[in-house]
């Protein structure tokens, strides 16, 4: 608008505030219950209770075609058979985020990539849980040999991988047909970059400082 004064680029602010009490009052499989008090200024104090995660990284796996390796997992708590892209935990001490999403690309699909980028950052729930969430950009893709293939159990099992054209999966999005959160945000970014000729990508090691091991 003309005549307004010229802002910042939009962007989210690290800064924590002072934690004066934490407890954990849930000690789960995978993941933990905290209860905190943060003192905020003006406000006063108030205390929240968040699942603190270790994090997870998703792929969006591009073909040759453009098109994305899906994979189909039964989801309890949501109590259904969801179409996702390759994705995993930040569970493994010293892994480097981009060599998780490389493993898990290699287990869930069978897959491997030649060339990774960084395609979005987001939290899962920023007001619930301290996930940080990365999802790469995988292409030059080839099959992993037969012999050494991953042994898949539990829900994934029997998991199957479908090549979805990156068009029909954005339109899949957009009519509420798929909802798992790294799919919707990883198809319509890649969506979105490849509108932009791939410009907005950024390096497979690009900083990550929303993760709360790299701040």
């Amino acid at each position: 608008m003309a005549g307004a004064e010229e802002q910042e680029p939009l962007a989210d602010r690290l800064g924590s505030r002072p934690v004066v009490a934490s407890e954990v009052v849930h000690h789960g499989m995978i993941w933990d219950v905290v209860r905190e008090t943060v003192e905020l200024g003006d406000a006063g104090p108030v205390t929240r209770e968040f699942v603190r995660h270790p994090g997870a990284v998703s792929v969006v796996a591009l073909d040759d075609r453009d098109r994305l390796a899906m994979v189909q997992q039964y989801r309890h708590p949501v109590r259904a058979l969801e179409w996702e892209v390759p994705a995993g935990l930040l569970d493994v001490d010293g892994e480097d985020p981009w060599v998780a999403a490389a493993r898990e690309l290699h287990e869930e699909a069978d897959l491997r990539a030649d060339e990774w980028h960084v395609l979005v950052d987001y939290y899962s729930s920023p007001g619930g849980m301290d996930e940080a969430l990365r999802v790469y950009l995988a292409r030059g893709l080839s099959h992993v040999p037969e012999d050494d293939r991953h042994e898949r159990e539990g829900e994934e099992l029997g998991m199957p991988v479908r090549w979805v054209d990156l068009d029909e999966a954005q339109d899949a999005v957009l009519a509420g047909r798929v909802h798992n959160p790294s799919a919707v945000i990883g198809i319509l970014a890649a969506h979105a970059a490849r509108e932009r000729g791939w410009g907005t990508l950024r390096p497979h090691d690009a900083p990550w400082p929303e993760h709360p091991s790299h701040r």
